[in-house]
């Protein structure tokens, strides 16, 4: 699923509840530059299998609504970037992700909220 929905920056809305992630172990960019993309709800990914989420939802500027509450990020060995260019990054997920995910470096890409907490 690596790059499934990669530069999909006229995507305004997704419903993937029935996509069967369970064999799946690269989603390396998988949403990255859905710049028009506003919520995103995957409380149905399986993620067990998934060693790689570098760059997954990286320069998602407009997602508001993001869900991955039954994410399970056991066997995940690269989560670099991995919400890189996502300024409105609610705090649960900075939270569940930060100590497992760099961010790039430069003002612009980083988390504004609350980030000096971190």
């Amino acid at each position: 699923m690596a790059y499934m929905f990669s530069e999909c920056s006229n995507l305004k809305e997704l419903d993937l509840k029935s996509f069967n992630t369970s064999n799946v172990s690269n989603m390396t960019n998988m949403f990255s530059r859905c710049s028009r993309l506003t919520e995103l709800d995957l409380t149905n990914f399986n993620t067990t299998s998934v060693t790689n989420m570098k760059w997954m939802f990286s320069k998602c500027s407009s997602l508001t609504e993001l869900n991955l509450q039954n994410f399970n990020t056991e066997n995940v060995t690269d989560m670099k970037y991995m919400f890189d260019g996502y300024s409105n990054l609610p705090d649960k997920i900075k939270n569940k992700f930060w100590t497992r995910v760099r961010f790039s470096p430069t003002p612009q890409s980083l988390p504004k909220k609350n980030f000096h907490q971190f």
